[in-house]
């Protein structure tokens, strides 16, 4: 039971926090929106597991037909990033960086290609089927990759980007480029999550401790460091400090999740 929920914690390498904090939302373009989709040709498949409230969906609606029957090329970027913001609210990642992409290819900026990069990647980490993710790590990489070229020194992009390559053929691809980052700067915090995260999942729990301890160093109320700190101590057989972890996280955070998840490594150490 216990090796289960560690292995079910670690497979989402990218952000264990969604585990505890997010609602449970899958990618998957199998359901539909009960909307007209005159135009999903042209528009990612609907789907939505996460209930949006209906003055969202009718905000879609009204948007969609908006963006089809408009011309004006600043009329379609706004729409285009509406749009992109509602589906995000409905839980549709997919089609929120769908329609982010579209509007990067109006306005053209930096700050939109971000955009689009930062709703695939959040797609990413939902993506369940292999397909699927190796497709929006791809997205994810283009935009990023792009943003990377107007501005080589933003580190959390070239973060991210490397957390695409982990689950990918080349997965040194993406530690490569993450020890480049903290060779720039040792001190960044989701670079030094992000390995003590890798570290972790291949069982190195020595070099995952090393990794977090520095950055809760860094920074004491990174409460997800805390956690998964307090998850390797127990791997390694420490119980006294993985007890005294979890004691922590327990003071740090009062959200119920968060106090019940704790609860339970508690109940594992007696």
């Amino acid at each position: 039971m216990l090796k289960t929920r560690i292995l079910l914690i670690v497979v989402s390498a990218i952000v264990i926090w969604l585990i505890f904090l997010l609602p449970k939302v899958v990618v998957d373009n199998d359901k539909k929106l009960t909307e007209n989709t005159a135009d999903s040709a042209k528009a990612p498949a609907a789907d939505m597991h996460a209930q949006a409230p209906r003055e969202v969906l009718d905000r879609i609606r009204i948007l969609r037909v908006q963006l089809r029957e408009s011309a004006a090329k600043e009329k379609n970027a706004i729409f285009a990033d509406s749009l992109a913001k509602l589906y995000q609210t409905a839980g549709k990642f997919d089609s929120a960086a769908w329609f982010a992409e579209e509007a990067s290819t109006f306005l053209n900026t930096t700050e939109s290609w971000i955009k689009a990069g930062d709703l695939y990647y959040q797609a990413y980490t939902f993506a369940v089927e292999k397909g699927k993710q190796e497709q929006l790590a791809e997205k994810t990489r283009e935009f990023y990759g792009k943003a990377l070229d107007a501005n080589p020194k933003n580190l959390d992009i070239k973060t991210k980007m490397a957390m695409t390559y982990v689950s990918s053929p080349s997965p040194m691809q993406g530690i490569m480029m993450l020890r480049e980052v903290l060779a720039t700067d040792p001190k960044n915090e989701l670079a030094l999550f992000n390995m003590g995260m890798l570290s972790f999942q291949s069982g190195q729990y020595d070099k995952a401790v090393e990794r977090l301890e520095t950055l809760t160093k860094i920074n004491p109320q990174h409460t997800q460091a805390q956690l998964l700190l307090g998850i390797a101590w127990m791997n390694l057989g420490d119980k006294a400090k993985a007890k005294e972890q979890f004691d922590k996280v327990k003071q740090m955070d009062n959200d119920p999740a968060v106090q019940a998840t704790v609860d339970s490594y508690l109940k594992d150490l007696k």
